[in-house]
């Protein structure tokens, strides 16, 4: 039986077709501090699944080699199911959203259920490129088609971050009577005179400027802004609880000059490593604009 099965032609092309699949799943999944996928049973649904998308990818030329159009079909139907794995990762992230002091916000949710969606895709273009290649110029071309798949998997798992579009500066936190200021960006009014000097003892705050116009748009984003605030709330601790607003880290916009204040309330007081965390946020694809980027129609007189 391992003999018969060995002689097939397409065993070793579907073979390295489908290692190196998973290979790029496993690559792409990781649990970072934004804790999630959970370990161990999250990451055991998305191998699962990015075991299903590198069989489809590697069966695809094989089965159109063989005149098989109905297999292929299948690769509309792993569509649909990707399309269900991310309306499954947002609606989990937006119940543990529910009970976060630091929201993430729905821009953010949708991003990441986004990157889960698109990561099978990428298994898919993997696996087909390695069977592909294995087929044409024999198992050596799979082994570096392969690589070299990996390699762009691996610089499509991370996108922009803000600071590509913003210089972000330290900033002094100030309590001016009842005027809570970064800067001279006013964030809130803090009446208790017990908040007051919380936030004198233990906030910072820092000044994000916009590099463009169209940073300038970007950044006054609130699903922007609440990426921000989680991120570093995520990684420095905040120090608050629910029911009390005064203590509530907040993002502010400068209307003249599109600058934004950023005050946080950390755990950790930590400057250098706050300004570390804020310039790797990333830039949310759902609120990333490009105004200069607009083609404007001239009318013919």
């Amino acid at each position: 039986m391992l003999k018969e099965l060995f002689a097939n032609e397409f065993v070793v092309p579907l073979t390295i077709g489908f290692v190196f699949g998973i290979m790029c799943r496993i690559h792409l999944l990781r649990t970072d501090y934004r804790q999630y996928p959970t370990y161990p049973h999250g990451k055991i649904i998305h191998v699962s699944l990015g075991v299903i998308a590198s069989a489809l990818g590697a069966l695809a030329v094989p089965a159109l080699l063989k005149e098989n159009y109905t297999a292929v079909t299948f690769l509309t139907v792993a569509a649909q199911q990707f399309r269900d794995v991310r309306n499954m990762e947002r609606t989990t992230l937006t119940e543990i959203d529910k009970q976060e002091l630091v929201p993430r916000g729905g821009p953010y949710i949708e991003g990441i259920a986004m990157v889960f969606e698109g990561r099978n895709y990428m298994v898919i273009f993997t696996s087909l490129i390695a069977t592909t290649a294995t087929i044409l110029f024999n198992w050596w071309g799979g082994m570096i088609a392969g690589v070299i798949a990996l390699v762009i998997a691996r610089k499509l798992r991370s996108g922009k971050t803000l600071s590509l579009i913003a210089d972000t500066s330290p900033a002094e936190v100030r309590v001016d009577g009842k005027d809570l200021y970064v800067g001279d960006i006013y964030i809130m009014n803090v009446g208790l005179e017990d908040a007051q000097n919380i936030i004198r003892e233990h906030g910072i705050g820092f000044i994000l400027t916009p590099k463009d116009a169209n940073a300038k748009v970007t950044i006054a984003h609130p699903g922007q802004r609440q990426a921000i605030l989680h991120d570093v709330a995520t990684q420095l601790g905040i120090y608050t609880d629910t029911g009390e607003p005064s203590l509530t880290p907040l993002v502010k916009r400068d209307l003249q000059s599109g600058r934004l204040g950023v005050f946080l309330l950390p755990q950790e007081k930590d400057v250098e490593r706050g300004k570390a965390i804020i310039d790797s946020v990333p830039i949310l694809e759902s609120v990333f604009r490009m105004p200069q980027k607009t083609k404007l129609v001239k009318k013919e007189l």
